[in-house]
Parts: structure tokens; sequence; C-alpha cells
């Protein structure tokens, strides 16, 4: 799944130099997410979708702690908001549930088209819960990306009722809220500590939710669940480093390269192609999706000193 720091610190000048260099290796963050998110897919297609959440949450914790370690993170690891890292923790759960759920029923392009609409409500809950501005502008490019949804659904309604569609929908409106809620954190605790909890509760509510249905592993699936933990972990690092040194509206943009991952994932694996529909859906809403980066961007440099 689709991963974005929950803080971004946006520069208003750097050299281009660096973001040229920030953009390379946001392409890599997205691939690296994309070969994740295709082990999901496979893994789905055998295990319950609860089941995949729990194994997505435990192939990453080793690495994690690790990362952890070598930071020297675990001094403050309990000095955390409980309160609402069970409330990301819960939305972990159901958002990586979701996602699987869709993921076995849809095409990664197709699901990747309908997730597109997270950046979007981010901005709406922004400005219920952090109390953020957005201008007319703006509203008015949500409106349009919402509409890029309903296309991609299908305009005669066939879509729309699709549990598989409506389970991405859900997923990218709890990552929505747990963006919202990871930015609130980020005032006081530190990014490994968000990290590390997050996937412990992940770990502990998928194989609690998921014991009564559990599937033992396949033997053939254990490498799949070391290429979910590795590049799991190696497209976090990469996004995290693509965002600290580049220009958040320059290195944005290019989250929405993962359509192009996924359409060619589906035909190498599946000989799957997105129909007009999910390719003009999505066109709209990364339309949309982008102006809101410029967007922000430009706002932020008009209030610079």
């Amino acid at each position: 799944m689709m991963t974005v720091p929950f803080f971004r610190q946006e520069s208003v000048l750097l050299p281009r130099n660096q973001n040229l260099r920030s953009i390379y290796v946001m392409l890599i963050a997205v691939a690296m997410f994309s070969l994740m998110d295709t082990a999901m897919k496979l893994l789905s297609a055998h295990y319950p979708p609860m089941q995949v959440t729990a194994l997505r949450a435990l192939s990453s914790l080793p690495l994690v702690c690790l990362y952890l370690l070598y930071r020297g993170a675990f001094n403050n690891v309990m000095k955390v908001r409980w309160p609402l890292h069970l409330l990301r923790g819960a939305l972990g759960v159901l958002m990586i549930t979701l996602f699987a759920y869709g993921l076995k029923r849809m095409s990664l392009a197709e699901t990747y088209s309908l997730f597109f609409v997270a950046p979007l409500l981010i901005t709406v809950l922004s400005v219920f819960i952090l109390k953020e501005k957005v201008d007319f502008a703006r509203w008015c490019a949500i409106a349009v990306g919402l509409l890029g949804v309903l296309v991609a659904l299908r305009p005669d309604g066939s879509g729309f009722f699709s549990l598989a569609g409506l389970a991405v929908l859900g997923s990218a409106a709890c990552y929505a809220i747990s963006a919202v809620t990871g930015r609130i954190l980020s005032r006081t605790d530190a990014s490994e500590s968000m990290v590390f909890w997050l996937m412990v509760m992940m770990a502990l509510g998928g194989v609690a939710l998921s014991a009564h249905e559990w599937v033992n592993i396949r033997r053939d699936d254990w490498w799949l669940l070391a290429g979910l933990s590795v590049s799991g972990f190696l497209g976090q690092l990469a996004i995290t480093e693509a965002f600290r040194h580049g220009k958040a509206s320059s290195v944005a943009p290019f989250e929405y390269s993962a359509l192009a991952w996924g359409m060619a994932l589906d035909w190498m694996l599946w000989r799957a192609l997105p129909d007009e529909y999910t390719l003009i859906g999505a066109a709209i809403i990364i339309g949309s999706g982008i102006y809101l980066v410029r967007r922000e961007a430009v706002h932020a440099e008009s209030e610079h000193p």
C-alpha cells in the first residue's frame, strides 16, 4: 500500500539537483510499495484479508526493530500518547484488511485509481480536525477529484455497489484519518515510535481477529513474506528520504507513478489491463491531487517571509 510521511516539511528554496535526486528516490519508493502490494495481492488469493493484515505487520516488525536499535530510539518508545496510538492501530488493521479484500478482487491499477482519493480526503479532514484553511480553488479540486472516483466506479452504477470498490474507498478513508492523526502525534511523539507501535498493534489485532480462520503458511509463500517485508521497509526509508531532502510540491506528484507500476505488474502477472473508465477516473483524481499539492506550495510560498 502506498505510504507517505505523516509530516512533511516544505522547504521553499532548495537546490535543483537536490530536488531531482529526491524525485528519483521517490520513484524508487513507489516501485518498492508497488512490489509490496503485489505480494499482498498474491497472498490474498490464499489467505483471509485479516490474516494478510497480520502477515503484513509481522513480516515488517523484525526490520522495524532493527532500525529502532540502529537509531537508538527504543529508549523513548514508551513515551507516547496512547489513545491516539490505539486509534491508529485500529485504523491500520481496518485499512490493510479492506485493502487486501479489494486487491483480491480488483487489479492493482483499479485499486490504485480508487485509493488515490486519499490525499483529497486528508485535505478535507485537515479543515475539520487540524483547523487548516482551504480556499475555494482547492475545494473545487476536491470536488473534481471525487467526481473522478465516480467515473472510476463506472457511470452506469455497476461498479459503485461493488464490495471490492467500496472496500478500497473505505481503506483510503482509514488511511486519511490515520495520516491526520499521525500529524497530530508528530508534534509530541518520535516518528520511530509511531511506526513501531502501528506495526505492533496491527500484528496483535490482525492475529487476534484472524485466529479463528488462520491458514497455515505454505512453504512457497515464505519468499513472498520476505519480499513483503523488505520492499515495505525499503519503500518507507526511500519515501522518508525523498521528503526530507526534496520539496514536497515537486516530489509528491510522483507518488502517482504507482498507476504505471500497477498496470505493468497487472500485465506481467495476470495479463490484465484497466478499462477506459478506470483510466479516465484515475486521470481526473491524479490531476486534482497534483493541483492540490501545487496550490498548497503556492500558498506556502506566499506566506514565506
